[in-house]
């Protein structure tokens, strides 16, 4: 395949310092200025910032553990797409998660999982089923 560019380094062939100024500089760990941080507030200022060294920042939420969410609007998708069966007449879905209170539920749905909104099993009651928490036998 052809080379559209050539090597940076050819064009410094033949020279004794390679772009680096006197043939004495680029010597040694005085060249870098200053040993791991060293002037990292000042004439390294510019690498600091661009590698975020002082670390994230923002909001960060206290409990760090990931919860996925589904909604019942989701629910109620599933059922109609034919994911969810029915048995005795109500839909059973289990899900390691929370669920929220957005969208409208209109089956009897029995649902499983860690954590409800309290729209959630509002919801769920008046469509005639139960929200269950995960290892608890009762309705939430």
């Amino acid at each position: 395949m052809v080379r559209r560019h050539r090597k940076r380094s050819r064009k410094y062939l033949g020279s004794r310092s390679h772009g680096g100024g006197n043939a004495k500089n680029r010597r040694g760990k005085g060249s870098k200025g200053g040993k791991g941080f060293g002037g990292g507030h000042k004439h390294k200022w510019s690498r600091m910032v661009k590698l975020d060294h002082f670390g994230v920042h923002g909001f960060a939420p206290i409990n760090k553990e990931h919860v996925e969410v589904l909604n019942l609007g989701d629910i109620t998708r599933k059922i109609e797409n034919g994911k969810i069966k029915e048995k005795e007449g109500k839909y059973f879905f289990d899900f390691e998660g929370k669920i929220l209170g957005s969208g409208k539920i209109s089956e009897p749905v029995v649902v499983k999982a860690k954590a409800f909104s309290k729209n959630a099993v509002e919801k769920i009651k008046q469509a005639g089923g139960e929200a269950r928490i995960n290892g608890e036998k009762n309705a939430a």
